[in-house]
Parts: C-alpha cells; sequence; structure tokens
C-alpha cells in the first residue's frame, strides 16, 4: 500500500509538471503583455534552518507536500499537505510508515517561536487515512490553496483518480472542488466539511481547464488562479495562468464567479485570458504594499531547483517574465532527489521580503524512506529592493 501511495502522486506529479513549452498566444489582448523584467530586485536568499528542523519528527507526521499556508489570525496558521508519510523515524530511516493522500498541521508563532501540531485523521480501527475525502465517493483529495474568511475557511481540492492504464501514467484529475469547514478553529479532525463542485472545469486528453492553483482576496473580493494545459499529438504540454474573481461572501455561488478575458470580467470560463506561460500545478501570489506589486512565485516549468517569480501592478497583470529568486541546492547533492511546489507565504514575511518553501522528493520510494530530510517542506527567505 505504501508503494501504491508514493507511486500515485510521485508518477501524477511528473505527468502534471511536464516540461512546458512557450506558445504565442493568438489573442491580440495576451499579445499586449508581453512579459517584461520584475519591477522589483529580488536579493539574498537564506535558508531558514531554524524553522526547517521543526518539520524534520520522528513520530505521527514524518513528511509531506503541497505545503500551502492559511492564515487564520492571532498568530496562526494552517498548513495544508497533500500526500503525507504517516510513521516512525528510527536510525535516520522512516519505518512502520504509510502514506495518506492529505493532512494539516497548525502553527501558533512566527518563525523563531512557533508551536506546530499535526493532525492525522484515523478510521474506526486506528488506522491512519486522508483527513479530506471526496463527497462523491470517487478517487482522493490533494489539497491546494485555501481562505480564511468570516469565520469558515474555504479549501480547494483537487480530486484525481486512477484510470484503467495499468502503467505509472494511469492517474488523471477528474474533478475540482471546493470544501468549507464551518468550524475551522477547532482542531482538524473534528471539522465539518461542505463539499461544493466546481462546475466550469475541464479535464480531456486535449485540455484541462481548472482554478484553484493561489488565491488572493483583496478587500470583499477573492482572486481565484487557475491554469489551462494544452496538449496534442504534434505539440507538448503548454500550460498558461487563467484569473477568475468572486465575492467572498458568495465563494460558492458559482453563478457569482467571473473570469478576466481581454481586460474584461465575463461569465464564460472557457475564455479566459492566457496572463502568464510555462506555469507549474501549484504556486501563489501575494501582494506587497510597499513596492506596489503582486508577486508570482512557483517552481519553473513545475519541477525544478529553481523557484522563480513574476511581478505585476495588478492581479490580472500584466506579469513580468520569470526570474530565479532561489537556487534549491538538494538535486545537485543528490542527483536522485528533484524539487518542486515552490511558493511563497505571506504571513511569515515581513514587508520587504518572502518567505518561500519548495517541497523535495526521489525518484525511488526506498531513497525517500531511508533519507528523512528529504519529502519535508524546505523554507528560504528573500529579500527585496526597489
Amino acid at each position: 500500500m505504501m508503494r501504491h501511495a508514493f507511486a500515485t502522486r510521485a508518477f501524477l506529479i511528473l505527468a502534471f509538471i511536464a516540461v512546458v513549452s512557450v506558445e504565442a498566444s493568438s489573442s491580440a489582448a495576451e499579445a499586449s503583455q508581453a512579459p517584461t523584467p520584475p519591477a522589483i530586485q529580488f536579493g539574498t536568499a537564506e535558508p531558514l534552518s531554524d524553522f526547517n528542523v521543526r518539520f524534520q519528527r520522528t513520530d505521527g507526521w514524518i513528511g509531506g507536500d503541497g505545503d500551502y499556508s492559511v492564515s487564520l489570525g492571532s498568530g496562526k496558521t494552517l498548513w495544508l499537505y497533500s500526500d503525507t508519510w504517516v510513521g516512525k523515524v528510527r536510525d535516520g530511516k522512516r519505518t512502520d510508515a504509510t502514506i495518506v493522500n492529505n493532512t494539516v498541521a497548525l502553527q501558533q508563532g512566527g518563525l523563531s517561536d512557533a508551536k506546530m501540531m499535526f493532525f492525522i485523521q484515523r478510521d474506526e480501527s486506528g488506522k491512519p487515512k486522508a483527513l479530506i475525502e471526496p463527497a462523491d465517493g470517487n478517487g482522493f483529495y490533494w489539497l491546494q490553496d485555501g481562505l480564511f474568511a468570516d469565520g469558515r475557511l474555504y479549501l480547494f481540492l483537487t480530486q484525481i483518480e486512477k484510470t484503467s492504464d495499468t502503467s505509472a501514467w494511469g492517474f488523471r484529475q477528474i474533478g475540482q472542488w471546493v470544501g468549507v469547514v464551518a468550524n475551522p478553529l477547532d482542531p482538524p479532525t473534528e471539522w465539518k466539511i461542505e463539499q461544493h463542485k466546481l462546475p466550469f472545469t475541464v479535464f480531456n486528453d486535449e485540455r484541462e481547464l481548472t482554478f484553484g492553483t493561489a488565491l488572493l482576496r483583496e478587500e470583499d473580493t477573492l482572486y481565484v488562479f487557475g491554469r489551462e494545459d494544452q496538449r496534442s499529438p504534434r505539440r507538448p504540454l503548454s500550460r498558461h495562468l487563467n484569473l477568475a474573481r468572486v465575492p467572498v461572501a458568495a465563494v460558492t455561488d458559482f453563478s457569482r464567479w467571473r473570469f478576466f478575458h481581454d481586460g474584461e470580467w465575463v461569465a464564460e470560463a472557457n475564455g479566459a485570458s492566457h496572463l502568464a506561460d510555462n506555469l507549474a500545478c501549484e504556486a501563489s501570489v501575494v501582494v506587497l504594499p510597499k513596492f506596489r506589486q503582486y508577486v508570482l512565485v512557483y517552481t519553473d516549468q513545475g519541477m525544478s531547483p529553481e523557484v522563480v517569480a513574476r511581478t505585476s501592478p495588478k492581479p490580472w497583470g500584466p506579469w513580468s517574465e520569470a526570474t530565479t529568486i532561489y537556487h534549491a541546492p538538494d538535486s545537485d547533492r543528490d542527483h536522485e532527489v528533484f524539487c518542486y511546489a515552490g511558493k511563497a507565504h505571506p504571513s511569515l514575511a515581513a514587508d520587504d521580503e518572502l518567505v518561500i518553501s519548495y517541497c523535495t522528493n526521489a525518484n525511488s520510494l526506498w531513497h525517500v524512506a531511508s533519507d528523512p530530510k528529504i519529502y519535508v517542506p524546505q523554507f528560504v527567505r528573500v529579500s527585496i529592493q526597489e
């Protein structure tokens, strides 16, 4: 079971974040948003070693990826994880371990005084299981971005299932849901969750369209960033950034959603403009009031040691060209290791810096099991200058 769960996540990551190509857009509006250099300068980057060790655990939660963060106020941060190792670390190895598809953690305090609690849901027999499972009983969830607003927690849930293909590529995304937690300040294992299926998605062999890659709240509006993947036998996968918006008070009223298209907000999701290319499935968008800029952070083309950033004066662009803000050394030290899932965490950062994270994995399940420093988030502080 452990091998199967790990293969599910690892190979689907590879499928999702395959190297993409930049294509010229046929839209005049998109052509007018040609990438320019970033409007701000990213300076020195330093690993946050004292914070990173808080994720080097020996019992229970012993590794996970995804690593989205949601501020709950009052100095609390919720961490969202997808596939998670649950077990023990003994003699420098993971042992007596299994993998569940999603878990969460709660942090009280900042980088220097953080107190962490990790939550594992269990079935009636005490066996670990995913914290959130699909309401329709199909497949499983990986957790994307979330929002805490007006006493509720909104979580974007990526639904995955196996296909009849028995190869390593026999998995696919089949849906996107919004989970609404009515009691988010209670222990996560006691959450009451309603699930609402996102209606404007596409998942087929030629095209995927979905939303929830990153969230950004501005006053009473929630901006929901998404991706559109296009593929055909004659060209490689191309991945684009799209954008929707909805009133915060009406996130699950899908008739209120609007999509950015050629400078206007329209009701048809299929018309959403491509705002940037060469994206990843996981990302973050943060606003830096001091610099009057928005920053999009992700791992270059999905799987890379390069964590990159784009800047923009507005959530809808024009987005600058991507620039590397940190080179992760993990794969340089160990060629079996690869890096992915780069994003920023504004609740942990000062106004003249980014605090970013990325995840590591390896090509072999047993390589991960034998090195507990792999498959845990790594945090880095990046300075910013005008």
